[in-house]
């Protein structure tokens, strides 16, 4: 009689080699590409940590969507490929801080607030960095170095870029695009085309367009020049409603283009005159000025290679001056500093980083970053 032949016990999965996989990016929109990433990720780590970079800001033609968008539109594209797996995401953001090391700061912040706020006493977590090297545009993988990189390769070269630029150029059509996005995801583009917030967006994408195709023709690549004002008086920050494109409606400082034949501190002053009929003469206010800074981030604009230097005046005076809006500003207020970080979604381009420059706004508040995403 022959022995039965042993049976093989079953096989256990091997467990996920990180307890969580840190993916970085803005998803503006979230396309095939991005979801091949998540994907992969979540087939490596038993939840992923998903950073939504550019956050908080006002809606722009390159950053359309706002962080709570960005995560449904993740969430559903999610659910419709395994709904199980949406509760294995981690949401953070993180606004832009033109600063790489404060960039890096801020996200290892958010990341590890959110894990010890779920650790409830659990030995630490393995956490890897989740990313594919597309550009120069992916140096931030390499500031990380307490997360092991698991680097991936390229899902279709797709650009979110491109499928933004379509989007617009269609005038919120899909044609061509939707083949590249998951089926939520290109249905709530469809939808937001028909929003007052996509009707902004699209005219700031053709002045932007008829803005570039001006240019041209220059032999060079533009850079411009621009002046801003960072004027404080009794715990009040000057502040103005641009009436102009691009950013039509947001809250900005005071400022504007330096002229050909002027020195930038001539121009502050001039701006300030011109765009809120400031009640103080020149030589009162070139005495309380109290320091300056030149912003040159090649990104901070989206008009192109633009430098502004921004001027701090610090104004002590028993009341606030008379401001009246003028030239482009279509209003002008005087605004409680305590009540400039609640302003960060109708800010301007960089604005509330000049602020935060030499007013510390973000000191003790920066933590804040490292709260969930709103769902």
């Amino acid at each position: 009689m022959t022995s039965p032949t042993p049976v093989a016990a079953p096989m256990q999965p091997e467990p996920a080699p990180f307890d969580y996989l840190v993916y970085i990016g803005r998803f503006e929109p979230f396309h095939d590409g991005h979801f091949a990433m998540l994907r992969r990720a979540l087939s490596q780590a038993r939840a992923v940590v998903v950073v939504l970079g550019s956050a908080g800001g006002a809606r722009t033609v390159k950053n359309p969507f706002t962080e709570t968008e960005r995560r449904r539109m993740i969430e559903a594209a999610v659910a419709g490929w395994d709904a199980a797996r949406v509760a294995d995401l981690r949401f953070v953001a993180v606004r832009d801080y033109y600063q790489g090391q404060r960039w890096a700061a801020a996200v290892r912040a958010a990341v590890g607030a959110a894990l010890e706020a779920e650790a409830g006493g659990k030995p630490a977590a393995r956490v890897g960095l989740f990313g594919h090297f597309k550009d120069a545009s992916s140096g931030y993988l390499n500031d990380f170095p307490g997360w092991p990189l698991v680097p991936q390769p390229s899902f279709g070269q797709l650009n979110a870029a491109d499928v933004r630029r379509q989007w617009f150029a269609q005038a919120g059509a899909l044609d061509g695009a939707a083949h590249v996005l998951p089926a939520p995801v290109a249905a709530f583009l469809r939808e937001f085309a028909g929003s007052e917030a996509f009707a902004v967006l699209l005219a700031e994408y053709r002045f932007l367009e008829d803005h570039r195709r001006r240019w041209a023709a220059a032999p060079y690549p533009p850079v411009f020049v621009t002046v801003d004002a960072v004027v404080r008086c009794r715990g009040h920050v000057l502040l103005i409603r641009r009436g102009g494109q691009p950013g039509r409606g947001a809250w900005a400082l005071p400022g504007g283009f330096l002229d050909q034949h002027e020195r930038v501190a001539d121009a502050v002053l001039r701006e300030l005159d011109e765009e809120t009929r400031f009640d103080l003469p020149r030589a009162a206010l070139r005495q309380a000025c109290r320091g300056q800074a030149l912003f040159d981030h090649p990104e901070r604009s989206q008009r192109g290679r633009t430098l502004t230097h921004a001027f701090f005046f610090d104004l002590a005076l028993d009341a606030l001056p008379e401001v009246d809006a003028a030239d482009d500003a279509a209003a002008v207020r005087w605004v409680p500093q305590h009540e400039l970080l609640a302003r960060e979604g109708q800010m301007f381009e960089d604005h509330l980083l000049i602020l935060d420059h030499f007013l510390h706004l973000f000191d003790g508040a920066d933590a804040a970053d490292g709260e969930p995403a709103s769902q």
